[in-house]
């Protein structure tokens, strides 16, 4: 650093201080007025960057040298802090810190650093005609700490660690200006001088050992040199973390807070330091418990392509709240198509009632780290395109692209199914099977005795593990998934199911390929051309019922006459086949598709041989699909017959009315709940909620005859409600003489203006809960009487509770509330706050909000019912 003025260049120091980058932007601008103007402007940019390493890392005086000579502009940034190595590491372009010297080497012509006793100087070289193509990089400065300790971090997962360590710099250089520009950060210098060390110490470390370690791994191992002291200073570290973190919360900062993941892997680093330093068992980053949104067992590497070929409707948005992927399930879903999608709001999917909420909760995530819904399956309302809300459960997960950022992955699954056989829209039946570590398929090991010689216990093997996964599925697509990748795994290159639909029709309804490295145009997926009288192909001959056929090759282009059999040869062009064997499937002495397997190369073709056992798996998977759709069918009438029973709200001037249901997140969404409205007449409007017991067709069955009794004896005689209940209970034992049932019967009377009160009688149901406009809460506990099933004569009780204007009455079933382990009045006292919060929200949005705060991962069935009475203005 000496040698500046030496070489007769100005020369200017610099303190220690946030003020001192400007102020040598300013003089490398003086110092150059002759220079071209763009490489001027470059220079100020590096020397900022430089400059600002120097108070942040080397926190001593900073001297800058520039001189031009023949047009190449020649700049020198020195410190004195020459134990202070380059540390460069690999930052993404938005990241905030990290970048200065990957500007230098990207912007300048040539570069490098020289280290003497007193200093240290980086220089850079600005030449008109630019910065050569392959600039050289950085010599990485190895982590100086002495005679050092091995500290051993197994699993780390490559972009958490990115995306945590890119917090952290920013963290730390934030609260470093805001301290040198007066501002108190609340952390005392000499701790945050010992924390900026101690940070850069680790960087260097990990940078270190990253080196050594074969690239392009999404998670590793890693050694770390660090001093055998280093445990005081990691602490300080962590206590100033945690200061900067209160200090973003609070907004203080221009940082946002740590996701929660962030949070907990910087907890799991430091613990492995200090306890690795005090002798402990190094542990593993993937055993590491932690909360919904935060647990290491739920990282996943974000990857585009695994949205794409999702089943499940999927989409996928970043930071910013926009949409980067959506699948074609839920593209069909909420009627869009999937590059419609990208790039949208996040919010064109949220309905009207709720984009305030959605707004909050993301920025709160943001501001403050704390997740609510992150990896939890929560019932809500999404928006189709035509402004019609899809009842969905949603489950979003976080995972962390390879450069560090965040994106929220959202399933969305539909909380009532869509009546059909095919149990995804048409057109989506993409599934690619990974390679498992390994083991290759049979037809591609190379052994002669490969097929012939195979054994019994491997055929018996192969069917058993197809049977297995169909019989293990509760969703058809999920089965033939499985199978396929069994399939490709044990027997073919590739395979395809295709079905009959109920109207006659082809769909392919499963494409499997070994290799995910291998694509194919959509155009082979969903629906095929009809099975003509034209249709001579193989795959037309054994959806009549013939085979197992054996093709030594692909179909000839002779057969290509009809749409069917010009599609199945594209298919084989497509997607490659030396041989394969196509046969049918036959169930209940019906044709109901058919299944190929084909295989690449000659060295390993089908044979006769292989006839019997495909045959034998056929039968096998023609009985399991047959199997899971009439599951799917017996559920689906259940499912299509319970929200048959779920009415429209009538429309009653002076009341605002809202329902919701939502069926459990861990059954077959078959259940007995059930709610009603509708206007007596007299006048008086009617509210009904029940639960009867048991989740299966026979509940819903029941369910549906109270409701209609009920009704009906309702509005036939008028009477109050305990009578109401009471013959509801005598025409309900006279049918399900075993059945039980809980009720509560209520009838809001009052004039349009008011006053109003609740008049109602609770059969075993959970009390009905009245919340005033300014969110006092209590429970209407008078009016309980025995559950419906268990003394048809008995003599049941009534009450009356006066109902304010603005207030809201809400009836509820119990799985809104019960939780298992959970005392009941805990779980009541939970509503109250819940529902008292929401108050002064719209009807609509106090329903949903109960739904999306109380009803996540609910065990049971869910039905909610709110009135309010408006007085008219």
């Amino acid at each position: 650093m000496g040698d500046l003025k030496a070489r007769g260049a100005p020369s200017r120091r610099f303190p220690p201080a946030p003020e001192s980058v400007a102020k040598a932007r300013r003089f490398v601008r003086a110092a150059l007025g002759g220079a071209a103007p763009d490489l001027v402007d470059t220079a100020q940019l590096l020397v900022s960057e430089l400059v600002t390493n120097v108070v942040l890392h080397a926190r001593t005086e900073a001297e800058v040298a520039v001189r031009v000579e023949d047009g190449t502009v020649r700049v020198r940034v020195g410190d004195r802090r020459p134990d202070r190595g380059l540390v460069p590491h690999g930052c993404p372009p938005y990241a905030g810190t990290g970048l200065g010297l990957p500007l230098v080497a990207g912007l300048s012509s040539r570069r490098g650093v020289e280290t003497g006793d007193g200093g240290k100087t980086v220089w850079f070289e600005l030449r008109p005609e630019g910065p050569p193509r392959s600039p050289d990089g950085w010599e990485p400065a190895a982590a100086s700490c002495g005679p050092g300790a091995t500290v051993t971090l197994l699993d780390v997962p490559a972009a958490l660690y990115a995306a945590a360590q890119q917090h952290r710099h920013t963290l730390l250089r934030e609260v470093t200006l805001a301290g040198g520009a007066g501002h108190d950060p609340g952390v005392p210098p000499e701790d945050l001088a010992v924390a900026l060390d101690t940070s850069r110490l680790i960087t260097a470390s990990v940078a270190a050992a990253l080196r050594r370690e074969p690239s392009g791994q999404a998670i590793r191992s890693l050694p770390l040199s660090v001093p055998p002291d280093a445990e005081p200073s990691v602490q300080i570290l962590r206590a100033v973390l945690d200061l900067a973190e209160e200090e973003a919360r609070a907004g203080r900062l221009l940082t946002l807070p740590a996701l929660p993941r962030q949070r907990l892997f910087h907890q799991w680093l430091f613990d492995q330091v200090v306890g690795q330093l005090a002798g402990a068992s190094p542990t593993a980053w993937t055993v590491v418990p932690g909360e919904p949104g935060a647990s290491p067992s739920e990282l996943v590497t974000w990857d585009a392509g695994q949205v794409r070929a999702s089943r499940a409707p999927t989409i996928a948005a970043d930071e910013r709240n926009r949409i980067i992927a959506a699948n074609g399930p839920a593209a069909d879903l909420l009627g869009w198509r999937p590059e419609e999608l990208v790039g949208r709001p996040l919010t064109t999917l949220v309905p009207q009632h709720l984009r305030k909420r959605h707004a909050a909760a993301f920025t709160s995530l943001l501001l403050s780290g704390q997740p609510r819904i992150l990896g939890r399956s929560v019932p809500l309302p999404a928006l189709h395109r035509d402004g019609r809300l899809i009842p969905v459960r949603l489950f979003i997960q976080p995972q962390e692209t390879a450069d560090g950022r965040t994106v929220f992955v959202a399933q969305l699954a539909p909380r009532a199914a869509v009546p059909g056989a095919a149990t995804r829209p048409p057109g989506r039946a993409r599934s690619v099977a990974q390679r498992e570590p390994g083991r290759a398929p049979a037809a591609a090991t190379g052994d002669p005795g490969r097929d012939a010689d195979r054994s019994a216990l491997e055929r018996l093997s192969l069917l058993a593990d197809t049977a297995a996964a169909l019989s293990n599925a509760s969703q058809l697509a999920e089965g033939l998934e499985e199978v396929g990748r069994i399939l490709t795994h044990r027997l073919a290159d590739w395979c395809a199911v295709d079905l009959f639909t109920e109207n006659d029709q082809v769909e392919r309804v499963s494409i499997t390929h070994r290799s995910s490295r291998d694509t194919w145009p959509e155009e082979y997926e969903g629906r095929l051309p009809p099975v003509s009288d034209a249709a001579r192909g193989p795959l037309a001959r054994a959806l009549r019922g013939a085979g197992p056929l054996l093709l030594t090759g692909p179909p000839s282009s002779g057969q290509g006459a009809s749409p069917l059999d010009a599609h199945y040869l594209g298919l084989f062009r497509t997607m490659g086949a030396d041989s394969a064997v196509v046969a049918p499937l036959r169930a209940r002495r019906q044709i109901i598709g058919a299944l190929t397997v084909a295989r690449r190369g000659r060295d390993t073709p089908f044979t006769q041989e292989d006839l019997p056992l495909v045959h034998d798996l056929v039968h096998s998977l023609a009985l399991g699909v047959d199997n899971l759709r009439l599951h799917q069918e017996t559920r689906t009438i259940a499912e299509r017959l319970q929200r048959s029973l779920l009415p429209r709200l009538p429309e009653v001037g002076y009341l605002r009315l809202a329902a919701r249901y939502a069926a459990s997140s861990a059954t077959a969404q078959v259940g007995g709940d059930w709610y009603d409205c509708f206007v007596l007449p007299d006048g008086d409007t009617a509210l009904v909620i029940g639960d009867v017991t048991g989740h299966n067709l026979d509940a819903a069955i029941a369910m549906s005859q109270l409701r209609s009794m009920l009704r009906g004896i309702a509005v036939d005689r008028q009477e109050p409600p305990e009578t109401v209940l009471r013959h509801l209970d005598m025409a309900n034992h006279s049918l399900y003489r075993e059945s039980t049932a809980t009720c509560v019967y209520a009838v809001v009377k009052g004039r349009e203006d008011g006053p109003w009160e609740l008049v109602h009688s609770s059969a075993g149901h959970p009390p009905p809960l009245l919340v005033d406009a300014d969110g006092r809460t209590r429970y209407l506990e008078d009016g309980s009487g025995l559950l419906l099933g268990v003394e048809p004569r008995t003599v049941r009780p009534r009450a009356r509770d006066a109902v304010p204007a603005h207030s809201t009455v809400l009836l509820y079933t119990d799985g809104l509330i019960e939780r298992r382990g959970e005392h009941l009045d805990d779980a009541l006292e939970r509503l109250r706050r819940h529902a008292g919060a929401l108050a002064r929200e719209p009807l609509d949005v106090f329903c949903d909000e109960l739904l999306i705060g109380l009803g996540a991962d609910s065990d049971d069935d869910i039905a909610v019912l709110a009135v309010r009475p408006v007085p008219p203005r």
